[in-house]
């Protein structure tokens, strides 16, 4: 068997590395970055004509888009003996699909715009209101979060699952928000505790080499 995942881990691609770190998988990692054409030759199209990573390429099948190539992992590796991250019943599998399709809908897209207009780009490049406007948009949501978040430690059930590494994996970009998280404490209280992770800080430390 051979598992390969695609993709720089200073992009998207952190989501399905966190995963094989967390299940201490074997696999390749092809990390090629987002920017400079990389994704656009032949070759790559070839497994991925969106031209984007990551990629999961597990013996033969092909997974895009990184929250499916998540939960594809999850599930996949189930096994005796490695740490499961997929459900163990419909409740937890409930759990699971809709808080990680709710990260995407509802956050993404304005934790994107504050990482980028906040932290990421140069100072010249920035337009903090932008980055202004997705606090405040993400003030909504994050409270429909913390109320899910009383009285639990983790998204589904009462274990670290592949959930919380889905939405973890957004928040994280706005993790430097401090009047945000002051107003879902535990909100901050979790992600904190997702981000602290060996596997995840071990992630970190490949995007910060790349």
């Amino acid at each position: 068997m051979t598992l390969k995942i695609y993709g720089t881990a200073a992009s998207r691609a952190a989501r399905p590395l966190w995963v094989a770190h967390e299940m201490s998988l074997t696999y390749e990692h092809v990390a090629l970055p987002y920017v400079g054409g990389a994704t656009r030759t032949p070759e790559f199209l070839a497994i991925n004509p969106n031209g984007r990573i990551p990629v999961v390429d597990d013996d033969g099948v092909l997974v895009w888009e990184s929250m499916a190539c998540v939960l594809y992992l999850a599930e996949r590796f189930k096994a005796p003996g490695l740490p499961l991250l997929a459900a163990q019943n419909h409740a937890e599998q409930a759990d699971i699909l809709r808080w990680s399709f709710w990260v995407v809908t509802e956050c993404e897209k304005d934790a994107l715009a504050f990482l980028m207009h906040r932290i990421m780009m140069p100072a010249e490049r920035r337009k903090p209101q932008l980055a202004t406007d997705a606090e405040r948009h993400l003030l909504g949501p994050l409270r429909v979060l913390e109320q899910h978040l009383q009285g639990r430690s983790y998204l589904a059930g009462e274990r670290f699952t592949v959930a919380d590494i889905c939405v973890a994996s957004v928040l994280a970009w706005v993790q430097g928000a401090a009047s945000l998280m002051a107003q879902c404490p535990a909100v901050d209280e979790w992600l904190k505790r997702c981000l602290a992770r060996p596997a995840y800080r071990a992630v970190r430390l490949m995007a910060k080499s790349a």
